[in-house]
């Protein structure tokens, strides 16, 4: 029988310009963190001003998402990897904490 295993954890949601999602995703790769998921097209308005996603040829030109859930432990050294970057790019990281639920195998009986 298959049980819900509910974990305390925390998700990050990291917003970056498309052509800087290949540094994001390395540094969760090289972090232990061990998924996650990318939305683009990101619509919005900050302290850069107002983003109009739009489909575009490639994904560079847009803003995108990269969103997380890591253990509490991970998110100091993720944060810390992230503060050079923020201190040349334009960004922000949302985090919050989280409980994930998966689908666990029970042993046989």
């Amino acid at each position: 029988m298959r049980a819900l295993n509910v974990t305390a954890m925390k998700k990050l949601e990291i917003i970056v310009e498309g052509e800087q999602q290949g540094f994001v995703v390395d540094l969760l790769d090289r972090a232990g963190a061990g998924g996650y998921t990318i939305l683009h097209n990101l619509s919005g308005k900050g302290t850069h001003g107002v983003h109009m996603g739009h489909l575009m040829f490639n994904d560079d030109s847009v803003l995108v998402m990269i969103v997380t859930a890591v253990s509490v432990d991970l998110v100091a050294p993720i944060l810390e990897g992230l503060t050079p970057f923020f201190n040349k790019h334009m960004g922000v990281v949302f985090t919050s904490d989280i409980q994930v639920s998966r689908l666990v195998k029970m042993p046989s009986e």
